[in-house]
């Protein structure tokens, strides 16, 4: 799966067994799925999973990763990737962007990238099997990328990866049913039910859209203006969440807990966030019985190299290097919350 802030590999297996901790936990609402690595994990173990998440790039990687039935489109996918594989490479709006005026991937791996996106752009394919090779494509350009994991700016010179092959790969497909949504989280929460809903909600100032417009560009494949060194899309100027804001992440947080149709709420939060664990067990105990799970974590990969401007010039050097990662369990039933929490 694609590099990604945020992400909850290392957190997969408490996660889990939290849930599995949770009477009647057969179906899950993922409300900000991300790269779906959660939502994979649970469809693994045989769940239901709902996953939702309003940007591009993420409804495609849950369509791959969670509604696609490997049974149906793991065969297709395979051939037509391989049809992929062999296009020779066609430079244009995509290459000229984002290898040439900004430097995330190396020109040459560019026009085949694109090649790659406007052949699949012309199939017309159905939605899963177009998802799974967007994100065959999406991963394959993330191991040949030149950023530090993020899209806010690219590195002054190429990263040795950069410079290699770029390869497709069949992701990781998983058999049976799933559901993807590329719903505002409020309107999925009103919209949705599920037996658990898990919450990872953006909780400081970064904002997903403007860290990864690469992928979002790719994906929408709609060549969008763009500004700045770093060719962000246009829209990442004006875009911001409630959970991007100090002010009204509270009173955000608060309104998605009271619509959410769930007997059970996980949520995943960070003490980077603009709320405290206080503030957090105040919101959720209007849901029931709050427990706690602290977990010490390294920092992502960004704070530890340090800060880089723009122009991929190192402008600032690593702060902390761990953080404590909360799990908060949710549930009218005190005793399941805190098994949950301990397990």
């Amino acid at each position: 799966m694609i590099k990604y802030l945020g992400s909850k590999r290392l957190l997969v297996p408490r996660i889990l067994g939290a849930i599995d901790k949770l009477p009647g936990s057969q179906t899950v609402l993922d409300l900000f799925s991300g790269t779906s690595r959660v939502g994979h994990a649970l469809k693994r173990s045989g769940r239901l999973v709902r996953a939702n998440d309003h940007n591009a790039y993420a409804h495609v990687l849950a369509r791959c990763y969670v509604q696609a039935d490997a049974a149906r489109v793991a065969e297709p996918a395979r051939r037509l990737l391989q049809e992929l594989a062999a296009l020779p490479p066609a430079p244009g709006w995509f290459t000229e962007t984002y290898c040439e005026r900004a430097r995330y991937l190396h020109p040459r791996n560019g026009a085949r990238i694109e090649a790659m996106r406007e052949w699949i752009a012309r199939r017309g394919l159905e939605p899963d099997l177009e998802a799974v090779l967007l994100v065959a494509l999406m991963e394959a350009a993330d191991r040949v990328d030149s950023t530090t994991g993020v899209q806010m700016a690219y590195l002054k010179r190429w990263a040795p990866r950069a410079l290699g092959e770029l390869h497709l790969r069949l992701p990781d497909l998983l058999a049976g049913p799933g559901e993807a949504y590329g719903l505002d989280a409020l309107e999925a929460a009103a919209a949705l039910e599920a037996d658990v809903a898990y919450l990872d909600p953006p909780y400081n100032q970064h904002r997903y859209l403007g860290n990864y417009h690469v992928w979002e560009s790719l994906v929408r494949w709609d060549a969008p203006e763009v500004y700045g060194i770093a060719c962000k899309r246009v829209a990442c100027r004006s875009y911001a969440s409630d959970f991007n804001s100090r002010r009204r992440i509270g009173p955000a947080l608060a309104e998605l807990v009271a619509t959410v149709r769930a007997r059970h709420l996980v949520v995943s939060f960070s003490d980077e966030g603009y709320l405290s664990r206080d503030e957090l067990e105040a919101i959720l105990g209007r849901r029931g019985h709050v427990a706690v799970l602290e977990i010490d974590s390294k920092r992502y990969v960004g704070a530890q190299i340090g800060i880089y401007n723009p122009r991929g010039e190192r402008v600032g050097r690593p702060g902390r290097l761990r953080n404590t990662e909360y799990l908060f369990v949710v549930s009218e039933d005190r005793r399941a919350a805190r098994a949950a929490a301990a397990a």
